[in-house]
């Protein structure tokens, strides 16, 4: 069978790769694709084409007004073609076919709100304290973006990041992850249909050592927009020393449900099966450390166990399938790993922690569930990125709440009680930039997202997105017909 064949898009162009390798379909271990290995010089040249684009031609000169429409064509095609990349993130990521349709039918809507939002961005009138001189704040676009997604939502997690930039009037080179980068490479074609200027947005994917540090440390690029792991993350902060590009990082999370007594305990093991084992557990935002009050662990963990036990595992792009496999063979054997000490430091294998049988060649893991003898515990404390729930009792809220801080992460959170006294205290006192209370995994458009800790600075999303793309500019204007003294002269 012919390989898929995909390419860079480069200053309006897609072209012919000097360089390639194979994307492998994670359901089966078999290579499907070839994508392009972009080089220095190919980032050399999408950088300066990001340059150009922002400083003359159609994109410098196009009005906010003009720019929100564009960036409205884009949501609608990404939802009308929402089928074919869900089909394509499915066949390149191994994430099951009904959840890739869902998304991304939805990142439509982020690329509406921010095209709505390209002449909402004001300056302001400053009443200054001298005499005949008027002052305003103009926002400016703050410049090129390297914008750098991993494989996982990477359709959701570039509009986060394009769609305030380019409302802002910035240019933007994307990075698309090397593992499964083919959704993004033929989103580009959207881009190109959509009718933004030839160098507005680039798109290209390739390896970090090479192509990742010569964008994040280019000399024209003046804002890093990054999602993925801390220990990547730590490499980009010292690339932009080189540019002193200003940074925000998305980054991983280790995150707590708090289960309470007084819960409604159906709905809350809908959630937490929803947010571990929801993209086999592989989101910045999953569960993964469920904190479960002692009087109903016994019953929660059985219900969980036998939920986790009816999810249908197989071909990611049957709609039947409820789990896929995970991205890659590396991240399954990490995980693999993780477990095994685990178990053998004390942990208790309630269910899972095996590859399925009959789908031998992809990378397939059970959903699994760990009682922790201990909150220091591999399981407990490392972010896995697979389906692996951690499951540690409490007695109190005191007790909850210092088990869901102690980690160095802070992304996301969740909490269930009925008691909303009690669910306000938490929401006060839990270190993470996103709390759910009786609800899990719901993001939006309008609301900014992001981390404490080791899951990042900065926030994307909601109405100060844009700001994050601009940098203000002063500009005085004396009024006064006077001529200006001589400043030697005494007075």
């Amino acid at each position: 069978m012919t390989k898929a064949a995909f390419k860079n898009y480069i200053d309006g162009r897609f072209g012919e790769p000097a360089a390639t390798f194979d994307s492998v379909d994670p359901s089966t271990g078999a290579a499907w694709a070839t994508m392009p290995a972009a080089t220095e010089a190919d980032v050399d040249r999408a950088v300066e084409a990001a340059h150009r684009s922002l400083r003359s031609g159609p994109w410098a000169s196009m009005t906010a007004t003009a720019r929100g429409k564009l960036l409205v064509r884009l949501g609608d095609l990404v939802v009308a073609n929402a089928d074919r990349l869900a089909e394509l993130e499915t066949r390149d990521t191994g994430k099951i076919i009904r959840e890739t349709r869902a998304q991304i039918a939805y990142v439509g809507d982020y690329y509406r709100y921010y095209g709505g939002l390209a002449d909402k961005h004001e300056g302001a009138y400053v009443p200054i304290d001298k005499v005949d001189m008027e002052v305003t704040i103009r926002p400016e676009p703050i410049g090129v973006v390297a914008a750098v997604v991993p494989w996982n939502s990477q359709l959701f997690l570039s509009a986060v990041k394009l769609g305030p930039a380019l409302a802002a009037g910035c240019t933007v080179v994307l990075k698309a992850s090397e593992d499964g980068p083919a959704p993004l490479l033929a989103f580009a074609e959207l881009v190109h249909e959509a009718g933004f200027p030839a160098g507005a947005v680039n798109i290209l994917t390739g390896f970090g050592h090479d192509c990742g540090r010569r964008l994040t440390s280019h000399p024209l690029v003046s804002r890093v927009a990054f999602t993925g792991g801390p220990s990547t993350a730590r490499e980009i902060v010292r690339n932009t020393a080189e540019n002193l590009a200003y940074t925000t990082l998305e980054l991983g999370g280790k995150s707590p449900v708090v289960v309470f007594a007084d819960a409604d305990l159906d709905s809350a093991v809908n959630a937490v099966v929803a947010g571990i084992f929801a993209a086999t557990g592989q989101s910045c935002v999953a569960g993964s450390r469920l904190l479960v009050e002692r009087p109903v662990k016994e019953e929660f963990i059985g219900q969980l166990k036998r939920k986790a036990e009816s999810i249908k595992i197989g071909d990611p792009q049957d709609p039947a399938t409820e789990m896929g496999p995970l991205a890659t063979s590396k991240q399954r054997d990490w995980i693999e790993k993780i477990v095994a000490e685990s178990l053998a430091k004390g942990g208790r294998l309630v269910t899972g922690g095996t590859r399925p049988e009959g789908l031998a060649g992809g990378f397939y893991y059970t959903p699994t569930i760990i009682e922790a003898a201990a909150p220091d515990l591999p399981c407990v404390r490392e972010e896995l990125f697979g389906p692996v729930l951690s499951v540690l009792p409490f007695d109190s809220e005191a007790e909850a709440l210092a088990l869901a801080n102690d980690t160095p992460f802070g992304l996301a959170s969740g909490v269930f009680t009925s008691n909303l006294g009690k669910a306000h205290r938490m929401a006060r006192s839990i270190h993470a930039g996103v709390v759910w209370i009786n609800t899990y995994r719901a993001v939006s458009p309008l609301v900014p997202f992001g981390g404490y800790g080791l899951s990042g600075l900065g926030r994307e999303g909601g109405l100060d997105a844009i700001r994050d793309y601009t940098r203000s500019k002063s500009v005085w204007i004396r009024t006064s017909d006077e001529p200006i003294p001589d400043p030697f002269v005494m007075r």
